[in-house]
């Protein structure tokens, strides 16, 4: 171009559990100044389609891809920035380093640094090279928003997100105070009204994990006692929370399933639900979950 702490690794955290719901909270709030997409943005691959092209469906988009090496480029920089902050979103400019994102900048074709681009519909509509006086770009702007704004839906508001559920606290509070019961009391009063609620059914096995956990209870190392007793199988199912716990959900796997292949009938389908039961704690896409699950099935059929 020329220039002119989790507490199960990998797992639910049943910190962020009251976190996310406090997100959702705020975001049911009437939005406040810096809320909602900002008047003026720098340009990534990664926002490129949400910010720049989907964006323009709703009002126009002006893109400046330019340099910090050229003087012309930081001017139109400082200046569609003081305007698109004083427009009240009836456009968004954002700003394409070429030096930082030289395919973003060779996305839109550019040759010259500074240059331009106005997108409206998902489409460049028209744009400018080089430096432009403040007020010729404010009339262009102006002609942008008066020409191609009402041919687009606007803006659309951010959709409402539920409350936050009292009742999390309640259970964040139970966990910090080693009360795991009355936090998996919570999880299922939860569950009892939103069967299907994931995040929540997680936190509960979670919370039901550090209770066969919870140090008030425990007199031996749990891993060393499975492995001196490789039939006992409470005693494998303890070994198998502390290595979840632990960050080593594999070894959890393989130990349940080696344990598996040791028994019949009812005992047999009891570590199978213990190992479902540890396997809901990771997301089921988690490739340590799909090769157990793989493993699993084997030894059941």
């Amino acid at each position: 171009m020329n220039t002119p702490h989790r507490y199960v690794s990998g797992a639910i955290d049943l910190g962020e559990v009251k976190a996310r719901a406090e997100a959702r909270e705020q975001a049911s709030q009437p939005a406040a100044p810096g809320d909602g997409p900002a008047p003026f943005f720098t340009v990534t691959p990664q926002n490129f389609e949400s910010d720049v092209v989907h964006r323009s469906l709703e009002v126009p988009v002006v893109v400046l891809v330019g340099t910090p090496r050229s003087p012309e480029s930081e001017q139109l920089r400082e200046d569609l920035r003081q305007f698109a902050e004083g427009a009240g979103l009836s456009y968004l400019v954002g700003y394409v380093d070429a030096d930082v994102t030289p395919e973003v900048a060779q996305a839109f074709g550019v040759q010259v640094l500074p240059t331009v681009i106005a997108l409206g519909g998902g489409q460049p509509v028209t744009q400018f090279e080089g430096g432009q006086p403040a007020e010729a770009l404010r009339t262009w702007l102006d002609a942008l928003v008066t020409q191609v704004g009402p041919q687009l839906s606007g803006l659309q508001p951010a959709p409402e997100e539920a409350p936050e559920d009292p009742r999390l606290e309640q259970a964040l509070t139970a966990l910090n105070t080693g009360d795991f019961a009355a936090a998996i009391a919570v999880y299922d009063e939860i569950l009892a009204g939103d069967p299907g609620n994931r995040e929540i059914s997680q936190a509960r096995d979670t919370a039901r994990l550090l209770q066969r956990l919870d140090p008030a209870t425990r007199t031996e190392d749990p891993v060393e006692a499975a492995d001196a007793a490789p039939g006992d199988v409470e005693k494998q199912f303890t070994a198998a929370d502390a290595e979840v716990v632990a960050g080593a959900p594999e070894h959890a796997f393989d130990r349940l399933i080696a344990l598996m292949t040791t028994l019949a009938g009812d005992e047999k389908m009891r570590v199978r639900d213990r190992l479902v039961e540890l396997f809901a704690l990771f997301d089921a896409a988690d490739p340590r979950v799909a090769a157990a699950r793989t493993k699993m099935a084997s030894t059941l059929f």
